[in-house]
């Protein structure tokens, strides 16, 4: 059975099930288009399911023309799950966030598969590509799996791969950035190969899926304490008047032992904010307590409030309460040059600025329309960025620095900017960094 599918993938006579169209699902369907195999996405939405089927697109950065060409080809949308029974390849990337308490929130995952679990068959092989704790897949798909019958790494086969995906970033894209993979068995880690290898350049084989879900979380970690480091020392060094970014951009002249991090409102994105609780949640069933880890995100998490608290007080001397005020938050994507909102630090000094009792409005040439949010809501468009408007505000907070905001313009006609990103070098009366 191994044998046969491995061949399947070889002779690209499989078809690629991908369930999930989103940041992650999208762009790996692009790409398997791309090398000449049929793909079959599945997904809950039907809103996306039909605008994916008429050749449109919901992601800014993933172009309609894009998926117009695969969906005249080799790609088809669905909502029925029904048709899982068709493909080869079975590759679930949907969300994985926190609950309110911090813990980890694993409906997405086991819901879909379940609704999955029916319609499997042998010969297929079922990735796991969602970020999530040490022992997800042998503990919560393995069983699932075999409910019916199947025998992994026999006549059907499990994998972990962890999505790595930089939204925004030209210099990476799917085929480019490597691919970590781990088996429940070594016959299931050589189908796992075999379907990722005709789509990706270099494919990183491990262990066990264990492993491969703890590469991603040190991945991630490795960020968040970093950058929980670099936002504690810009707090350090507002207050002995000193340029953070002044000083990181000196220690990166270091040829070796240094990595340059880069302060913040706080983190955003689908996994450097969540995933660090991931492997918190889970030490604490070993008996660990990861201090260092759970240190940087309480620094992390403060960033909005350190931000709102420097507008306060910035707006204060200049005789003026926040109570009142007319704040615009500039950039409200989590990063720079990206429509995705998810977990976004921006946010989070809007809502905090709006609790204080400022009049809170946003311009981002990327989010139009402030978005539906699980937890967050605004009835707000984006303002139009013009010499007028920006002029007509009391305080400008720059949150995210996209590249199409005309930052001497900004400078030029704003009464008071908060600079969380670094924008502006020097020091000028109606610039104050945060």
């Amino acid at each position: 059975m191994k044998d046969i599918t491995i061949r399947k993938f070889a002779d690209k006579s499989a078809k690629i099930g991908i369930v999930g169209l989103g940041y992650v699902g999208l762009p790996l369907m692009l790409r398997y288009v791309e090398v000449g195999y049929q793909v079959l996405g599945f997904d809950i939405d039907q809103s996306k399911v039909d605008k994916l089927n008429k050749g449109e697109s919901y992601i800014e950065h993933i172009p309609a023309d894009k998926i117009a060409a695969a969906s005249t080809k080799l790609f088809e949308a669905t909502t029925d799950f029904s048709r899982i029974g068709e493909v080869e390849a079975v590759i679930l990337c949907v969300p994985t966030p926190l609950n309110k308490y911090r813990e980890p929130d694993m409906s997405f995952v086991i819901d879909t598969t379940d609704a999955v679990k029916p319609y499997l068959r042998a010969g297929q092989v079922l990735s796991l590509e969602s970020t999530t704790y040490p022992g997800t897949t042998e503990e919560e798909l393995l069983p699932r799996v075999e409910e019916g019958g199947l025998k992994v790494g026999e006549n059907v086969f499990l994998v972990y791969s962890p999505e790595r995906e930089d939204p925004g970033n030209p210099d990476f894209e799917t085929r480019t950035i490597p691919k970590v993979i781990g088996g429940h068995t070594p016959a299931c880690l050589e189908v796992g190969k075999a379907l990722y290898q005709p789509a990706i350049d270099k494919v990183v084989p491990v262990s066990s899926t264990k492993a491969a879900e703890l590469t991603k979380l040190l991945e991630n970690i490795h960020r968040a304490v970093n950058i929980g480091l670099v936002n504690e020392m810009k707090i350090v060094a507002d207050k002995m008047d000193i340029d953070i970014h002044e000083v990181i951009a000196a220690a990166a002249t270091k040829p070796f032992g240094f990595v340059a991090y880069y302060p913040g409102p706080g983190l955003g994105g689908h996994c450097i904010p969540i995933d660090p609780f991931y492997l918190t949640w889970k030490a604490r069933e070993y008996g660990v307590n990861t201090r260092f880890i759970e240190l940087a995100g309480e620094v992390n998490s403060h960033m909005p409030d350190y931000v709102v608290g420097k507008t306060a007080h910035a707006l204060n001397l200049r005789r003026k309460a926040i109570n009142g005020s007319r704040v615009l938050v500039l950039g409200i994507a989590y990063k720079k040059n990206v429509d995705d909102m998810r977990e976004s630090p921006s946010v989070e000094v809007m809502e905090l600025l709006r609790e204080f009792g400022a009049e809170v409005a946003y311009s981002d040439p990327h989010v139009p329309v402030f978005p539906k949010m699980r937890e967050h809501s605004f009835d707000l468009k984006s303002e139009p960025f013009t010499a007028e408007n920006i002029a007509s505000f009391d305080c400008v907070v720059l949150t995210t620095d996209h590249d199409k905001f005309d930052y001497d313009l900004l400078k030029q006609h704003a009464k008071l900017i908060v600079d969380t990103r670094g924008k502006f070098q020097g020091k000028d009366e109606n610039i104050v960094k945060a």
